[in-house]
């Protein structure tokens, strides 16, 4: 596996590939505060046909990460000292950025000739689902690690096409971000429309363990 930058759509994008055409594309969205570095280096350990996007958020946080739309820091910092949150009827301003990864998305599918497999952890996540139901690109699948849904009265109404879209889904017992109830809230609200769902949960914490990457890896493999 290489890996080199590219920009595509606006965005630094991280690019992890085999020497030689891959049969499947998957985009990986990474967590507030934190960037694509993060979670690139598991492109390498997967041992999959795949080539790999990990596209940089637009947006600096305090502490020197990123993030896709804006977000009160205070505000957060003063709701995860009250426990684990679930941001189910939030409405974060995330059009301006959904529209560029909705081009992201497509100029990857014009690219390769087929629809990729879009992944997003945490605030990933949330923008993964957002784009999928709201800009609706074409997909071969949706992983969403340790996230939960937002906007849930407006994502409702765009929920059928959902059904039948193959989706992995973890959550850890223990995040202390996003709370193990709303993660179940975000299985829910997938199966309920249609979506095939992996579900996996786990002991941990606001992550993507090891074991979860294998699990995806099985879940993956069971696409072709």
């Amino acid at each position: 596996m290489r890996e080199h930058r590219v920009t595509l759509a606006g965005f630094e994008t991280i690019v992890v590939e085999p020497a030689t055409r891959s049969a499947t594309d998957i985009i990986v969205l990474h967590g507030y505060s934190t960037s694509a570095a993060a979670l690139s280096p598991f492109a390498h350990s997967l041992g999959l046909d795949a080539t790999f996007y990990f596209p940089h958020a637009p947006l600096p946080t305090l502490d020197g990460g990123r993030t896709w739309w804006p977000v009160d820091h205070e505000q957060r910092t003063r709701a995860l000292a009250l426990g684990p949150r679930d941001l189910t009827h939030t409405c974060p301003d995330r059009e301006p950025v959904r529209r560029r990864m909705f081009e992201l998305v497509s100029e990857i599918e014009r690219r390769e000739a087929r629809p990729p497999i879009l992944c997003g952890f945490s605030q990933g996540g949330m923008l993964a689902l957002d784009l999928f139901l709201m800009e609706q690109p074409q997909l071969e699948a949706l992983a969403l690690f340790s996230s939960c849904l937002i906007d849930r009265a407006r994502l409702q109404s765009r929920a059928s096409r959902l059904e039948g879209l193959p989706t992995f889904v973890s959550h850890g017992l223990h995040d202390a971000d996003l709370a193990f109830d709303a993660g179940c809230h975000l299985r829910e609200f997938l199966a309920g429309a249609g979506a095939k769902v992996s579900w996996v949960e786990f002991d941990g914490g606001h992550e993507i363990p090891l074991p979860v990457w294998r699990q995806f890896k099985q879940f993956l493999r069971g696409l072709h």
